[in-house]
């Protein structure tokens, strides 16, 4: 599904057709859960508003994250600030760029820990999006809203909020491999069963090839509890 939502974003420039092998490659890339790994794909795209749009989101998401292991201080949120600014040079060519701000807004206020303007912004990201899509057009490059909505939420220990945001995205964008993390991460706290089903799809999405990625480490060591092992359908 990502592939899709990812072509109808690239069909606004014919410099930027889906069938670019560096777009293919960007969105493996965040499927395997490495946006530092998707940005350093795009430098090898032809320069495009939809490729600098990509780009600029990339960056302020990645340094959004770093800033918050830095506990959200002005100097680490810079990197983001550029990132808005690079982007607000673009809201003339495209609406995506005006997506792209308000959700970097959204990610520095989760640096920062601030859950109420977090939530404002991300209903307002929410609703750009969406009126993007009833009209056909494309929504946040490469992560859909509700999916980073998903990780801010449970970035901040916003348990049922991301949860929320993960079903929404579900329907949006289908169980991608990181709706099926995110689901999983907050059944954790609260239905172990439903986690291990949830880990256990995922797992099984995965090429036996990719099994060093941390994420997968991470749902098979939940897979290997006890629980897990009983409510197994191998075990029954």
């Amino acid at each position: 599904m990502i592939h899709v939502l990812l072509a109808a974003f690239l069909a606004q420039s014919p410099t930027c057709g889906p069938g670019t092998g560096v777009w293919i490659a960007a969105a493996q890339r965040v499927e395997h859960f490495d946006l530092p790994a998707a940005l350093d794909e795009l430098t090898n795209a032809p320069a495009c508003p939809a490729v600098e749009i990509a780009r600029a989101y990339l960056r302020g998401l990645i340094a959004a994250r770093a800033a918050y292991r830095l506990g959200g201080s002005p100097e680490s949120l810079e990197p983001v600030r550029r990132a808005v600014s690079a982007l607000s040079a673009r809201t003339g060519q495209s609406p995506v760029a005006e997506i792209a701000i308000v959700m970097l807004r959204a990610a520095s206020a989760a640096a920062q820990s601030e859950r109420e303007e977090m939530g404002l912004l991300l209903e307002h990201a929410d609703y750009l999006e969406q009126k993007q899509r009833s009209v056909g057009a494309p929504g946040a490059p490469l992560v859909s809203v509700a999916e980073m909505a998903g990780d801010l939420w449970l970035q901040v220990h916003r348990f049922d909020d991301a949860r929320q945001a993960y079903k929404k995205a579900e329907g949006i964008v289908g169980r991608t491999s990181r709706v099926l993390l995110g689901l999983a991460r907050t059944s954790a706290r609260v239905n172990v069963a439903a986690a291990c089903a949830e880990y256990r799809e995922l797992v099984a999405t995965w090429p036996r090839a990719a099994g060093g990625l941390p994420e997968l480490v991470e749902a098979r060591q939940f897979l290997a509890r006890r629980d897990c092992r009983a409510a197994s359908p191998r075990s029954r």
